[in-house]
């Protein structure tokens, strides 16, 4: 059983017992992400969720990390585009001493100055080690032109320039403002007793009520296609070939998850059993969809030797192009909605799936939504939806590219890529 309650302090709890297991998953959602920050703030979500785990008044950063090794529990965060999530798996036996800590972190976090710029380093050396490992680099280079101009498209670690020039005190501001409950989602799943949770959360988020003053982020849009080249002396050339998406406001995400599955999701999938298993031309070649509140992106990704490039982009265009000419079979759609519904089921077995789905549901859309309800969905797409939404996305609107690879190569791989999309 799932219960959602809104509370005084305008925080969202979502709590679900699962009373035959020995374990319990917490995650509290901040409802902030890169594409909120000021530009020259640029990366400071993820720097915030970095310093949670520095120290508060009554916790150093070793304390933190020693009491959650010691009861044998994990701890971790992660940022995103439009929210920040701080997460926990316990043995149920440690749960109000797992909901402390986090919530100490959350709250009273200290942001010590030497912390604050040994932290920097950190991160500045994360993202060279991001922009070192060309198959990340080409993903950030394709966002980056989708969404040109817009705060969709920047970096979620920042950049070199914005990070190292940090204010503490803008940092704080930034974090005070957006770290209130009315911004939060507490999704706790696991054996645990609900009410004791409910009068915990509560109690810690009244003491730090607050306003929020937020105001909603810019309506994202999308440039104009675009060719873009980046080089990098690497064995492999890097592509990425993608078109604008839609949001996960839109019921066609239904379709576009069975889509995307049978065409690059997997092992299965025509990209890996064309492009990789019958031709060769790369280890690595996958479809994506990503899809935000108001914005979305839908790409392919492939990693080929520069002797391959005009093979690999005919090989890509033959397969988008059947994908939006002949449709998919019927065998094909079957086995693809029984693959996700099997995912969907077994992912359920876990309790940090079970708050992580409790959780992001009620971040994105307000409420939980029935696994059973999802997967009515999911059951009815068809070969002639799947076929519509590939014609609207692959050949009614213009595809573009961005490429990492070798300087003598990159101009091979615009004219391979002009030669069949443009």
């Amino acid at each position: 059983m799932t219960d959602l309650w809104n509370l005084n302090s305008k925080t969202k709890l979502v709590v679900q017992e699962i009373p035959y297991v020995k374990s319990v998953a917490i995650g509290i959602y901040i409802k902030v992400g890169s594409r909120h920050e000021p530009l020259h703030l640029t990366g400071a979500s993820h720097f915030i969720e970095h310093m949670l785990f520095k120290g508060t008044e009554k916790r150093s950063a070793r304390d933190i990390a020693s009491s959650f090794e010691r009861i044998g529990g994990q701890l971790n965060a992660y940022t995103g585009k439009e929210y920040t999530c701080l997460y926990a798996r316990i043995l149920d036996e440690n749960m109000e001493m797992a909901l402390e800590i986090l919530l100490d972190m959350l709250f009273h976090s200290q942001f010590i100055n030497k912390e604050f710029q040994t932290e920097k380093g950190v991160i500045l050396e994360e993202i060279n080690m991001s922009e070192d490992t060309p198959d990340d680099l080409v993903h950030e280079i394709f966002a980056r032109q989708l969404w040109q101009g817009h705060t969709m498209g920047l970096p979620i670690l920042g950049t070199t320039e914005t990070v190292a020039n940090f204010d503490r005190q803008e940092i704080l501001d930034f974090y005070h403002q957006h770290y209130v409950p009315a911004n939060m989602v507490v999704s706790i799943a696991g054996n645990i007793d609900r009410e004791k949770v409910r009068e915990i959360i509560t109690a810690e988020m009244d003491k730090h009520k607050a306003d929020l003053v937020d105001k909603p982020p810019v309506k994202a849009g999308y440039g104009e296609n675009f060719i873009q080249l980046q080089a990098k002396e690497t064995e492999q050339i890097q592509i990425c070939v993608g078109v604008p998406g839609i949001s996960y406001h839109d019921d066609l995400r239904f379709t576009q998850n069975v889509m995307n599955s049978i065409l690059g999701g997997g092992m299965s999938s025509r990209l890996f059993q064309h492009l990789r298993e019958e031709m060769g031309l790369a280890y690595s070649v996958f479809s994506y969809a990503s899809n935000y509140s108001d914005t979305g992106s839908l790409a392919v990704y492939i990693g080929t030797s520069p002797g391959r490039i005009a093979e690999t982009f005919q090989g890509l265009k033959q397969q988008l192009d059947d994908l939006c000419d002949k449709g998919v079979s019927e065998e094909e759609v079957v086995r693809t909605r029984q693959l996700i519904k099997s995912s969907m089921y077994l992912g359920m077995e876990s309790v940090i799936n079970h708050m992580t789905r409790n959780g992001k549901s009620v971040v994105m859309y307000d409420k939980v939504t029935p696994i059973d309800e999802v997967l009515e969905k999911i059951l009815s797409v068809d070969d002639q939806m799947i076929k519509d939404l590939a014609v609207r996305s692959w050949q009614q609107q213009k595809v573009s590219l961005a490429c990492v690879g070798p300087a003598e190569v990159l101009p091979q791989a615009e004219a391979e890529f002009k030669k069949w999309w443009c």
